[in-house]
């Protein structure tokens, strides 16, 4: 890989979790794969899982890490031509050659402002990291996806799966903010790719996920029918794509025990935060079905699987 922004970067899904399941099962295997090499994260917007999980892989594999909170502080430009006269100090061609010549992997993770589609979808700061760094880029969330957590989710049904080819749902819910559609779109593109699930979409009328990222899932606007046979479910709540950025408060979305009575003993899947009795029951997620926790410590083993692979 030259860089890891999307599953497409993945010459195999299926060898990626079979990396991170042997890193799992014997971390210090591997210490010597950074050995003198250095990795930075960069954080745009604030992280739990992603910077603690993302460091932690780092260090297990022997990299000195190096992370650095851009939100609120250093502020880079990223359009090119512009008179930088206001509150902008760094230009991001700049920025990304100097970090290049600190470190041998730049970890990079951004938000959308989920007001003009066009441009969150351009993936802008991803994209300008890419163009200037001359070292290998990783995306830890960008305006429009979240690889490593759609690898940790890969890794996790991998690891509980009762069937060779299960049904794994993947259902909208409420919320009170309005969020990005990058951790869904890259669901379902990881799902689509892996190509060992069979993947269904609940989601409300007006809230479709771009069909970019949909193509090969079935698409429903019936979340009990996505939910009937299901082995998994995988809750999400997303803004509108049609409507950019818009919300919709339909509580009748909320996946309790009576949506999961509906499905084959299904394992509960949320990549966290979540807000319960929102999204979620708290009967659900307390749970023995529930596997949050165990998909927050499956972030650490995605992220080393993709640094090894980045290191060489």
């Amino acid at each position: 890989m030259k860089n890891f922004l999307s599953v497409h970067d993945a010459p195999s899904v299926g060898r990626l979790i079979e990396r991170a399941a042997a890193i799992k099962a014997d971390p210090f295997d591997h210490e010597r794969t950074g050995h003198h090499k250095t990795l930075i994260n960069l954080f745009f917007n604030p992280s739990l899982r992603t910077r603690l999980s993302t460091e932690k892989a780092g260090m297990t594999l022997g990299f000195q890490v190096i992370t650095m909170d851009m939100a609120g502080g250093w502020k880079l430009e990223f359009e090119d031509g512009i008179v930088m006269n206001l509150d902008r100090a760094e230009h991001v061609r700049e920025a990304a050659g100097v970090l290049s010549q600190y470190c041998d992997i730049l970890a990079v993770r951004s938000f959308p402002e989920l007001v003009d589609r066009d441009a969150d979808y351009a993936d802008r700061v991803i994209n300008a990291f890419v163009k200037y760094a001359t070292v290998p880029v990783v995306s830890l969330e960008s305006a429009i996806r979240h690889p490593l957590q759609s690898l940790a989710d890969c890794l996790t049904i991998s690891e509980h799966r009762r069937s060779a080819r299960p049904r794994v749902a993947l259902t909208w819910a409420p919320h009170p903010r309005k969020l990005p559609q990058a951790v869904a779109n890259s669901f379902a593109e990881w799902m689509v790719n892996w190509g060992e699930v069979d993947l269904v979409i609940a989601n409300p009328e007006g809230f479709d996920l771009a069909p970019e990222f949909t193509a090969g899932a079935e698409v429903v606007h019936d979340q009990a029918a996505a939910l009937r046979g299901a082995e998994f479910v995988y809750t999400k709540n997303w803004s509108s794509y049609t409507h950019y950025g818009a919300t919709a408060d339909l509580p009748g979305w909320i996946v309790d025990e009576d949506k999961m009575a509906l499905t084959d003993n299904a394992y509960f899947m949320h990549c966290l935060p979540v807000r319960r009795n929102v999204i979620v029951s708290d009967g659900v997620l307390n749970s023995d079905r529930s596997l949050v926790l165990q998909q927050a410590n499956n972030r650490t083993w995605a992220a080393a699987a993709v640094l090894e692979a980045l290191a060489g």
